[in-house]
Order: structure tokens, then C-alpha cells, then sequence
């Protein structure tokens, strides 16, 4: 295993990092996104071994960064893109994050009274229909997140599903 990782690692490193640069190239510009995702996410991820690999066999070399210094402004200038990018997303004051995520906290704020359209229910069908899954319902002006907490359970997709899936 020694020798092929030492025969091959790099040519790994350089394989896996033209199909992640391809599928992100895609990725960024919304060309076939459902098709190249997972392939994007997993290959760049199983590209970490090589590199690390690499990282580690060369770790002499690489140290010399360290010490001339000269890993400096590399380093520092990616890790301000990588926080200017994150921000958004962390701060939540951006369009940042997963957009589904973002509907599920926007319903778990809306009221009975607001979701059971989306379902094509009446407040009432929906009501019952948590009351069946164990939610304490007082009134069909409660939204999700308080009739969890008076439920004594956790807001979140527990009750999004039991709200979106009949018995």
C-alpha cells in the first residue's frame, strides 16, 4: 500500500482536484447542479486523503512554509475569503444556508391558522391531526414552535413532519 500511495498519491491528488474543480465549476454556474452535487461533495471529500498523505510525506518540505514565514499571507487571505463567504450563513443576517431549512423555521413560526393551507387542510383537520401525534392545541392561533414547547417536546422537524405526514 506504501509504494502505491507513494507511486500514485500525487497523481490521485491532481485526478480527484480536476473532477471537484469540473463539478464545481458546474456547481457554480447552475449547470446540471442535481447531477454533479453528491459527486462534488464525496470526490472532495475522499480528495482530502491524498492530500493529507501528501501534506504528510512532504511534511519537511512543508514546514519550510512555516518557517520563511512565507505560509503568511496565504494562509490569512484564505482564511478572511473563507470568512467573508461564511458570515452571511453563520450571522444569520444573509442569504446564506440551506433554503429548506430556512421554510422550516419560517413555518415553525407560522400558526395553524397559516400552515394548514399549504397542506390543504382546514385549521381544524390540522389541529386534530396534531393532537393525534400527542400536541397539546389550544387554539389555531398558536404557531408550531409554541404548541411543541406547551407538547413538552423540541421545536424543530419533528413536528414539520408530523404536521406534513397523514397517518
Amino acid at each position: 500500500m506504501s509504494k502505491m500511495l507513494k507511486i500514485h498519491g500525487t497523481t490521485f491528488t491532481v485526478g480527484l482536484f480536476l473532477v471537484s474543480a469540473v463539478s464545481g465549476t458546474f456547481l457554480f454556474f447552475h449547470i446540471a447542479s442535481s447531477s454533479f452535487h453528491a459527486m462534488h461533495e464525496w470526490l472532495s471529500m475522499l480528495l482530502l486523503v491524498p492530500v493529507g498523505l501528501h501534506i504528510w510525506r512532504n511534511w519537511a518540505s512543508f514546514s519550510g512554509y512555516f518557517k520563511r514565514k512565507t505560509i503568511v499571507v496565504p494562509l490569512v487571505l484564505s482564511i478572511i475569503a473563507g470568512c467573508v463567504f461564511a458570515y452571511p450563513s453563520l450571522s444569520g443576517n444573509g442569504r446564506g444556508g440551506n433554503p429548506v431549512q430556512a421554510a422550516g423555521r419560517a413555518m415553525q413560526r407560522g400558526t395553524i391558522a397559516q400552515i394548514a393551507p399549504l397542506y390543504a387542510l382546514t385549521p381544524d383537520a390540522l389541529s386534530q391531526r396534531l393532537q393525534k401525534r400527542g400536541y397539546t392545541v389550544s387554539s389555531v392561533n398558536q404557531t408550531l414552535t409554541q404548541i411543541a414547547k406547551a407538547s413538552g417536546k423540541k421545536a424543530g422537524s419533528e413536528i414539520l413532519a408530523d404536521v406534513a405526514f397523514a397517518e
